[in-house]
């Protein structure tokens, strides 16, 4: 009997061991380390140790388990990493868990107070919420929840500063790194505003006034209406919450080592995180986030630069885009220069239209060469402003400096200190810099005078902002500001567009979506996808109304309308010259660059055709109706949808019906380009009952003869064209159209091409124009 009882408490032994890699608990006596993980008992989450990136640190972390690549969701050592996994151990220890690296030193536990019970009863358990809990006895004395690092799961529970307890998320430092960051997300005591803090001090964004269980959130969230929001405040504890309500919906909150909060769902589809909801829209809007000395501009790639004659103090953080270390000066000024004739002299960089930099010393001077001069020989002094008489001085470092467009009112001129040397350097570039200066400054007055009417629409009286930056507003509001739907500028699938203005005299285009159904998908797919992008060739949504049947969006008005209607009427006076066609091509193909490789998740506009792309005052195009585009994720991934789109510019992938990547939006811009070329129709019908095929002559003239300007619109004047600007379109037409989307060029590339960066090859005719003869008209099969 005895040697029974012993075998079954070694089997029993043997079995709580096995415990340790893939079960959900610890209890005391056991350890975990090396490859060992637990795993939650529906296999959701999964911790144990990891290391992120290119680091060679471990930290203990839960993650989801299904997911790849790794997503962490917590970490426990995000301070104190450990350089051997094999020889640390995470186990529970005087009644707490505690994690111990190779030298047995504790480095990391739960801080819970000893209790006089057995040790023996406590536990930890990974729960598939992806919560961490410690049990003594059954009941709670510690979790993972109480604790969050960046992200805020669904059912934790955000304090509100209720018996000095508070919530924070902290963002990692950076992607390989998740030591606390410099961006907090936080709340006010009681719990009504969210705010985002950069290094613990200074606010830089807070939500609207939360209205339970409403919230305020943004109008993306609202219209999808996939969670349940749940705020508590009781005597004990006063908290906020919430829940998918398709339990199946993976997604989470966090606060992103780019500054932003950012709502996002895992798509199986994409095998990528979408946004939902993201805030600072503008990652410029983030302080500080391209650290001292470096200045951000929403439209440089990376949105940091060093200001002239610095550069980045650690050059791979900035390869991981971390700027937080900022940038240095590469030559020493030359300090307290107070000798006038003294050739060592420092001089000033100028930088106009800057948002400048914090914390400016402020006094009164008679000109700019007087505060030039009380900067010179000020051994600390890097930096001045001067503007009516006020001098501005900047001690030490810069920090928060923003590119700003050339009519903000923010807009002011900074004089930063380099030594002279450094201006041998900068003369030879001094034309190109300001080149791009001015480039800059169109492309931010374009997106800036967006937010100045944003900021502005609070005094419209009959609107509200909501979060996301867009405006609510109601039936009422719309119906007045059209003047009943009076003036309709146009029409298409899903209702009518008029022209409306609001009280503060902005002109405004109002689609109102008719009937239901696609209608109502339409109404979702443009307030969710134009309410987080913003470019210079994409038309901006101001606002939108829903209420019941009621579906309303607000548009900028772009007041030389749409493209087909410049191309296909008989109208002398609209007649676009080939210069402004090739930036309309130009421009066109920014604006779906952006939206294929350059937004958080990759997106299909799925329409692309002239009656789409919107001409603003000075004819630059801008891509609008949004209502079939489709979020698909990054590196071509593919989507399986129904078939959306136009018929004539539909890519054969979408007719044939497999997955769709980017390149069905490539094919239709191909397709639009012929029109472009042209001033016609692809197709068109002749008197003799054939069916002309335009791309199909275009490619048999290009491959086999070379003159690509009797393909021009014969109402150009064909001696103003760029002959190798007219060649080089029909090129870029014809490989778009490709048969095999493999073949197509992604329209990033095309980009270089229509700027002129990379040459284009002579393409190969698609294989489904041997329908076609060489004259362009359909064969009679």
């Amino acid at each position: 009997m005895d040697v029974i009882n012993k075998s079954f408490f070694m089997l029993c032994f043997l079995f709580k061991l096995k415990l340790l890699h893939g079960a959900n608990t610890i209890i005391a006596n056991q350890s975990l380390s090396g490859e060992q993980t637990l795993v939650s008992l529906n296999g959701i989450f999964e911790l144990g140790f990891f290391k992120p990136g290119q680091s060679t640190k471990y930290y203990i972390g839960i993650w989801y388990k299904k997911i790849s690549p790794q997503t962490v969701v917590w970490v426990a050592n995000r301070g104190t990493p450990i350089s051997d996994k094999n020889s640390a151990e995470l186990k529970i220890i005087e009644g707490k868990l505690a994690l111990f690296n190779g030298s047995k030193t504790s480095i990391w536990s739960t801080n819970i107070a000893s209790s006089t019970t057995s040790q023996s009863s406590v536990v930890a358990v990974l729960l598939d919420n992806g919560n961490l809990i410690l049990l003594r006895d059954g009941s709670t004395i510690w979790q993972s929840f109480d604790h969050p690092t960046d992200t805020w799961l669904p059912g934790g529970k955000l304090l509100f500063d209720r018996n000095k307890q508070k919530t924070a998320l902290i963002s990692w430092k950076n992607v390989e790194d998740p030591t606390p960051g410099l961006y907090s997300g936080q709340h006010t005591p009681n719990g009504t505003q969210s705010l985002l803090v950069w290094n613990g001090t200074k606010q830089y964004w807070a939500s609207v006034s939360w209205n339970f269980p409403v919230l305020g959130l943004s109008p993306q969230l609202r219209a999808n209406s996939i969670f349940n929001y749940t705020y508590i405040n009781n005597e004990n504890e006063s908290y906020f919450t919430y829940l998918p309500r398709d339990p199946s919906i993976v997604t989470r909150y966090l606060v992103d080592v780019s500054g932003q909060v950012k709502l996002v769902t895992w798509s199986d589809a994409s095998k990528m995180w979408t946004p939902l909801w993201t805030q600072p829209l503008e990652q410029c809007e983030v302080y500080a986030y391209c650290g001292p000395f470096g200045y951000s501009n929403q439209d440089s790639p990376g949105y940091c630069n060093c200001v002239s004659g610095f550069e980045p103090k650690s050059s791979s953080e900035w390869d991981i885009k971390d700027f937080s270390s900022g940038c240095v000066r590469k030559e020493d000024i030359h300090e307290c220069a107070n000798v006038v004739n003294d050739e060592k002299k420092d001089r000033f960089w100028v930088y106009n239209n800057m948002k400048l930099p914090e914390d400016a010393q402020s006094f009164e001077s008679a000109s700019v060469s007087d505060c030039e001069t009380t900067c010179l020989n000020n051994c600390s002094c890097v930096a001045y402003s001067y503007s009516s008489n006020e001098c501005s001085i900047w001690r030490r470092k810069l920090l928060d400096m923003r590119k700003l467009c050339g009519d903000d009112v923010r807009g002011r001129t900074i004089h930063i200190r380099l030594a002279l040397s450094e201006f041998k350097t900068f003369k030879s570039k001094k034309k190109i810099i300001i080149g791009v200066t001015v480039s800059i400054s169109v492309f931010l007055g374009l997106v800036l005078m967006a937010l100045i009417w944003k900021q502005q629409s609070n005094r419209y009286g009959f609107s509200k902002v909501v979060e996301g930056s867009l405006v609510a507003f109601s039936f009422k509001d719309l119906q007045y500001a059209t003047k009943t739907f009076s003036e309709k500028l146009g029409g298409g699938g899903f209702g009518s567009v008029y022209k409306g203005t609001l009280p503060d005299l902005s002109i405004v285009a109002v689609k109102k979506l008719e009937g239901i159904g696609q209608g109502e998908k339409q109404f979702r797919a443009e307030v969710s996808t134009l309410g987080t992008i913003h470019h210079v060739n994409l038309v901006r949504l101001h606002g939108f109304c829903s209420e019941g049947n009621k579906k309303l969006l607000v548009y900028e008005y772009v007041e030389n309308g749409s493209l087909d209607s410049r191309l296909f009427k008989e109208n002398e006076s609209n007649l676009l010259d080939w210069n402004t066609r090739y930036q309309i091509a130009l421009g066109t193909a920014r604006g779906l660059s952006y939206l294929h490789h350059e937004c958080k998740d990759s997106i299909i506009h799925a329409d692309i055709k002239p009656e789409n792309i919107l001409l603003d005052a000075n004819f630059q195009p801008r891509l609008a109706d949004f209502g079939l585009a489709k979020l698909v994720g990054r590196n071509f991934s593919r989507v399986v949808t129904s078939m959306r789109g136009t018929i004539g510019y539909l890519a054969p992938e979408w007719i044939s019906g497999v997955a769709i990547t980017t390149k069905a939006d490539v094919y239709s811009f191909g397709m639009m380009l012929f029109e472009l070329i042209s001033g016609r129709r692809n197709w068109l019908n002749t008197p003799d009952e054939n069916v002309k095929f335009f791309p199909s002559w275009a490619a048999h003239l290009l491959v086999y003869a070379g003159d690509m300007l009797c393909l021009l619109d014969n109402k150009l004047d064909r001696a103003s064209a760029d002959a190798d600007e007219v060649s080089k379109i029909c090129k870029v037409a014809l490989w778009c159209i490709q048969d095999d989307e493999n073949n197509r060029p992604a329209m990033s590339e095309v980009v270089q091409i229509l700027e002129g960066v990379v040459d284009v090859n002579l393409p190969p005719i698609p294989h489904s124009f041997q329908v076609f003869d060489v004259e362009g008209s359909s064969s009679n099969a």
